[in-house]
């Protein structure tokens, strides 16, 4: 029994404060990161992975193959250049949030109420004529190559010139416009779409309104051309069916904290 105890006890004592530490840190890395990619295509990817490496090493040691033991044993290497390539979208989804949370430490806000007030009484006519409007507000990642897309415009925004741009056979009604601040700098944007299906019988522009969402931390506002109804993505979720009390509310938590509660 002494024989059993004694490498347990030797592993124990080995086992410091800083050991401890390393666990705990891993293991919130591998939760961050698998909280990152939930919801996601590249979670179908991982798992399809998992799924192929497990079939494989059954399949290598159950008739002992050895050319795919080897590979399965010397592919490490290859594995950590892989997955940078696989996950880059992901990856730097990340490192844009932890810069976003180091600037919102410093006490860093993208509201401003005069755009809030604009954007909410803007896709409130809109929804009631059935208007079809995107519009993207900027954060703290820059949305310059988006941008450059589009037509540049150096306006302040109201409700009239906002509804003015999406207007039926407007020059500028196609694609998104762009606000920074308390400017309309562009209109007529491309914008990423989403790989993401949105519910229901939601379309192009939804799938617009979530993709820049996806790759960066606008908030982006939609109206249906068909329904009429209002709707706020942000961090690659969306928000539907708003009356214009609940899109101004949701609209100023987002852009005072970029959080909005569950529930």
């Amino acid at each position: 029994m002494s024989d059993l105890t004694n490498p347990l006890r030797n592993n124990f004592d080995q086992f410091t404060f800083s050991s401890a530490l390393d666990v705990v840190i891993i293991s919130l890395i591998i939760f961050w990161l698998f909280m990152l990619i939930r919801g996601t295509t590249a979670m179908a990817v991982m798992r399809g992975a998992v799924i192929l490496l497990l079939a494989a090493i059954i399949l290598a040691r159950t008739f002992n193959l050895r050319v795919l033991n080897f590979l399965l044993e010397n592919s490490f290497t290859g594995v950590l250049i892989a997955l940078p390539i696989i996950f880059q979208p992901e990856i730097r989804r990340a490192l844009e949030r932890i810069g976003r949370t180091g600037a919102r430490a410093f006490g860093a806000s993208t509201s401003n109420p005069g755009t809030i007030e604009a954007v909410a009484g803007a896709a409130s006519g809109m929804s009631r004529q059935h208007v079809g409007a995107l519009m993207v507000i900027e954060r703290e990642t820059g949305l310059q190559d988006y941008i450059e897309s589009g037509i540049p415009i150096d306006a302040v925004p109201s409700p009239e010139l906002l509804h003015g741009i999406f207007f039926p056979n407007s020059p500028l009604h196609d694609g998104a416009i762009v606000l920074r601040g308390n400017r309309v700098v562009a209109a007529s944007v491309t914008l990423p779409l989403s790989d993401n299906t949105p519910p229901g019988e939601l379309g192009t522009r939804h799938r617009a309104a979530l993709g820049i969402t996806e790759r960066t931390d606008a908030v982006s506002v939609v109206v249906s051309e068909e329904t009429g109804d209002m709707s706020v993505a942000a961090d690659g979720r969306l928000y539907t069916r708003l009356d214009e009390a609940r899109l101004r509310a949701l609209l100023d938590r987002l852009l005072s904290n970029g959080r909005v509660r569950e529930g």
